[in-house]
């Protein structure tokens, strides 16, 4: 006996299967009243749905972290411009050949800044090792904005450790990708800031 969800949920796969069949089959969707809702661009599109397109954005992260059993982050945030040491050093290396005074100055900026990623690294690290020894819901994970710099060290840290880590990236005008270090699963795109 089928039960409500495997009903709704067989529901939805024929409905989603339909769509699929007609963008296969090179059959436009027009739009019009006997469209499906949620396969309906331009409603989701419009003013009066951003309110659900919020809610989607918050609640696929959220049930994907609950399906992996990540019940608790420790959000990192930083500066996006700051290089880990062996960056920095090879930067200043490179700024040092060329003999360009400015190229120079910004190469020794980034080594004077280099320790604070290497910090947010290392935080990475104890938070994960510490948490692997916890019971699975009492774990802690590391969390940031996906992007370079600290978020990046964060992350780093973290999977060097062996753990799983979250990046909350944000499309924006120039295309942005999750550093290296962020889970694949649990790398989420947010056209809204989270």
């Amino acid at each position: 006996m089928d039960t409500s969800k495997d009903l709704d949920e067989r529901t939805m796969s024929d409905a989603w299967a339909y769509l699929q069949a007609q963008a296969d089959a090179g059959v436009p969707l027009k739009p019009n009243a006997y469209r499906l809702a949620f396969g309906d661009p331009e409603f989701l599109l419009r003013r009066e749905t951003r309110g659900i397109r919020l809610q989607l954005e918050l609640l696929k992260p959220d049930l994907d972290q609950t399906e992996m059993g990540i019940e608790n982050t420790i959000v990192v945030f930083g500066s996006a411009r700051f290089s880990s040491m062996e960056d920095a050093l090879r930067q200043l290396d490179e700024a040092r050949a060329s003999g360009d005074a400015q190229t120079l100055a910004v190469a020794q900026r980034h080594m004077r800044n280099a320790h604070h990623y290497e910090q947010a690294r290392h935080f990475g690290r104890i938070v994960a090792t510490h948490s692997m020894a916890l019971p699975q819901k009492e774990r802690m994970y590391i969390c940031t904005g996906g992007g370079p710099g600290i978020m990046e060290a964060a992350n780093r840290g973290a999977s060097e450790a062996g753990a799983p880590t979250l990046g909350l990236n944000i499309a924006l005008p120039h295309e942005q990708h999750a550093n290296p270090y962020v889970t694949p699963e649990l790398s989420f795109k947010f056209h809204y800031f989270p």
